[in-house]
């Protein structure tokens, strides 16, 4: 993982403050019905409303130490009604924000709780959290027209936890995969880190559903197999990894059919 290759860890509780209380900051004096371009279905208080739920979601977990699904289900069942006002809104999104922040920072990441990903540890929580806070913070400065930058070891920690586990597939016995192009290489030019995916299409029964969907297989570096180059900064790869707007130009080269898989795995809405 990127985040360890330099530096040491991501502090990823520092980002997760940072990037809520910009969040909260730029939401706060937004008009309520300002439309998110990001997401386009939402208005700003949408916007406030969803991640401060996603916020207390993870924050429940944490306090109460769930590790059942059962548990989780009927923990959500039960969450409060959506505030009719901006007041009410940032009032629970502050509450929301500050507990959250607060059980993961005295949980060690080794800890056991619920994940619908393979790593079940508040650890995972910590860096899924720190990414969610990091795209909508960047959502709510779309909205306001106020874009700031996007730390570069962290959008490089991004795109590998979006390729991976977000767009990514693992083998599995219950699933099978057939690659639909040849490998392109994915390269940072400011992180010093590139990845190569092979674009395939996943057929088979998952959680008592059929399903028919295309995902990464993901390995790290460049392959001589690969017939393609995707490559900009961490902070625009990571941007366009989330159908988010890029500030500069991505490069793209190579065959145009490996390009086009590349580009069907990202149809899918990640939001």
């Amino acid at each position: 993982m990127p985040s360890s290759r330099s530096g040491g860890p991501l502090p990823f509780l520092d980002h997760l403050a940072a990037d809520s209380a910009r969040f909260r900051e730029v939401l706060a004096t937004a008009p309520a019905d300002a439309r998110v371009p990001s997401c386009p279905e939402w208005d700003a208080d949408d916007l406030l409303w969803h991640l401060g739920g996603v916020q207390w979601f993870w924050g429940e977990i944490a306090e109460r130490g769930l590790t059942d699904e059962d548990e989780v289900d009927a923990m959500n069942d039960a969450r409060e009604e959506r505030p009719s006002d901006r007041a009410g809104l940032l009032g629970f999104f502050d509450r929301a924000s500050e507990r959250l922040q607060r059980e993961l920072a005295a949980l060690p990441p080794q800890t056991p709780l619920w994940m619908w990903s393979d790593d079940k540890s508040a650890g995972y929580i910590r860096r899924r959290q720190a990414h969610e806070a990091l795209i909508h913070r960047l959502d709510a400065e779309l909205t306001v027209g106020a874009r700031t930058p996007i730390d570069c070891r962290l959008a490089a920690d991004g795109i590998d936890e979006a390729l991976r586990i977000m767009r990514g597939h693992e083998p599995d016995p219950d699933l099978t995969h057939i690659p639909v192009s040849t490998p392109v290489t994915i390269a940072t030019v400011d992180a010093m880190h590139s990845w190569t995916v092979t674009p395939v299409r996943i057929t088979g029964t998952w959680n008592g559903r059929e399903i028919d969907v295309q995902r990464f297989l993901v390995g790290d570096g460049p392959d001589a197999a690969a017939t393609a180059e995707i490559s900009g900064s961490a902070a625009d790869i990571d941007c366009w990894l989330w159908n988010r707007p890029t500030e500069d130009e991505i490069v793209r080269d190579g065959d145009a059919a490996a390009l086009s898989a590349v580009d069907a795995v990202l149809a899918d809405s990640i939001d």
